[in-house]
């Protein structure tokens, strides 16, 4: 029964990155298509609409599974390096892979506000281009994934080693 649930809790967190992924790579292309004209190093372009919900529709999917990873992988607490060092390989990986579940979704989360941000309404801005920034977030919510799934399997393990 708990394998079924950790597959099911698996399957669920892939989707929730997969859709903020796809969510996040379709608003850099409805950001592309409103109209802009570039003159050197500056653009000057009109915010898009569908691009900010878009956007925005991804970096909310993309809290909800970082936030349910944290919940049903569990706290596995490591206080100091002494203690890291004297923990089983197992719990290592997962306090690793808990650490870069954060980075990836620090990173990618910033890289869809700041793509989400500058389709906002009250934007219509000209200045240095920033391009894609929406698709770096999309394609850094599949790197999110494949942590979020490596931090379960791995926190699943040494909650199991720990109790035997």
């Amino acid at each position: 029964m708990t394998k079924i649930c950790g597959i099911i809790v698996c399957l669920l967190i892939v989707g929730l990155d997969v859709a903020a992924a796809i969510l996040g790579i379709q608003a850099e292309v409805a950001q592309n298509q409103v109209k802009h004209m570039k003159l050197w190093l500056f653009e000057c372009r009109e915010p898009s609409q569908d691009a900010f919900r878009l956007g925005l529709g991804a970096a909310a999917i993309l809290v909800m599974a970082h936030v349910l990873i944290n919940l049903v992988g569990g706290c596995l607490c490591i206080c100091s390096q002494d203690e890291f060092q004297r923990s089983s390989s197992t719990r290592q990986i997962s306090m690793v892979c808990l650490v870069l579940t954060w980075i990836v979704f620090a990173v990618g989360f910033g890289s869809i506000v700041i793509g989400t941000m500058s389709n906002s309404k009250s934007r219509s801005s000209c200045g240095f281009t920033h391009h894609h920034f929406l698709s770096i977030g999309g394609i850094l919510c599949f790197l999110h994934a494949l942590f979020c799934v490596a931090y379960y399997v791995s926190a699943t393990a040494a909650k199991d080693e720990a109790s035997k």
